[in-house]
């Protein structure tokens, strides 16, 4: 009988158990607070699925590019265990908010700050730095103050108390405030308009893309907007108002007709009088109610129902009678307009 021998290769050196460095570190900066999101790696520098990852260093250096961390100006706490060593295809996001001090803010638009992290393992030890992002210093205002909600007939509108940028500020940086929009108990949020911050130590904005008889809630911020040569702008949210909420329950009945007329029906025909006015053109317009009195009494509504269309025949006439006629507008929600303006007609 005869047995097969297996060639033995040299030994392998242990793994270092060093989490390959992430390369997907992103930044998203509002007011002086940085938001800073990476992929937890699941492999060591030796292409071994990793057992365990320690704390993560946040690193942060005014210079263009980072070489070392340094000391750090934050840590991430420790990636949670696993009962189960997870796959390298598993990929879990972490993220970090680093706040830096005010009086990094700057006037200069081309300033900047640099971020990187470095994933240590359990012995806290690491391969080096992620990739480095750039993060803009230049400053963004506060909040506008004594935001406030009003309905009107256009909409929901928005006030604030403005407060002008300091003068020289660089050509290529502007504000604006801009507000936004979410339904309550929705996490969407709408653009509901914005408006450039200017001299002016008021300003106001009318939302009127939203439904009656719904519940909205708003907030409003500045933005810091950068003019960039052959680029987009680049755009740096301030902090933002706290929300205020806003029932739109309409009350406001549609516009007034107007241009109505009368005309009675000419000899020999059956007698009725004819009633046209201007339709209204507001978008919950249900219809028209038509009031008829004569000379010296009270008005009575002639129909039951809202008429669809600009034009009425009423055809409970008497000869030899002048009989006045007046129309209103009515929306979905019984909102009725005032009156229009009579016009009368004898009846041959």
């Amino acid at each position: 009988m005869f047995t097969a021998c297996a060639t033995v290769g040299p030994p392998q050196p242990p793994s270092l158990e060093l989490p390959k460095p992430p390369s997907d570190l992103r930044a998203i900066r509002k007011g002086d607070h940085v938001t800073l999101t990476w992929t937890v790696p699941s492999l060591t520098t030796d292409r071994q699925t990793i057992r365990s990852v320690g704390q993560t260093r946040i690193c942060r250096a005014l210079a263009r590019k980072l070489t070392q961390c340094g000391i750090p100006v934050g840590e991430a706490a420790e990636q949670p265990s696993s009962p189960t060593v997870r796959s390298s295809k598993q990929k879990i996001a972490r993220s970090y908010v680093d706040s830096f001090p005010g009086q990094l803010q700057s006037d200069d638009p081309s300033a900047s700050v640099t971020y990187a992290v470095e994933v240590l393992n359990a012995e806290g030890r690491g391969a080096g730095l992620s990739n480095q992002v750039g993060v803009s210093l230049a400053r963004t205002l506060p909040p506008p103050k004594d935001f406030a909600a009003q309905v009107s007939a256009q909409g929901v509108v928005l006030t604030w108390t403005s407060e002008a940028p300091a003068a020289g500020s660089a050509i290529s940086v502007h504000y604006v405030y801009r507000v936004y929009r979410r339904p309550e108990g929705g996490q969407q949020q709408i653009l509901a308009g914005e408006v450039p911050i200017g001299s002016e130590r008021s300003d106001s904005l009318t939302d009127s893309n939203i439904e009656w008889q719904k519940t909205y809630e708003y907030r409003a911020q500045t933005v810091t907007v950068i003019s960039q040569e052959g680029r987009a702008a680049l755009q740096i949210e301030g902090d933002d108002t706290p929300e205020i909420k806003v029932f739109a329950n309409d009350v406001f009945p549609p516009a007034v007709p107007s241009g109505l007329q009368a005309v009675s029906s000419g000899p020999g025909q059956k007698t009725f009088i004819d009633l046209v006015w201007a339709p209204v053109a507001d978008i919950d317009l249900d219809g028209y109610n038509t009031y008829r009195h004569e000379e010296g009494e009270a008005a009575v509504k002639l129909n039951a129902e809202p008429v669809k269309t600009p034009a009425y025949r009423d055809a409970n006439v008497t000869p030899g009678k002048r009989y006045f006629y007046a129309v209103s507008a009515v929306d979905v929600r019984g909102n009725e307009s005032s009156r229009s303006e009579e016009a009368s007609e004898t009846v041959p």
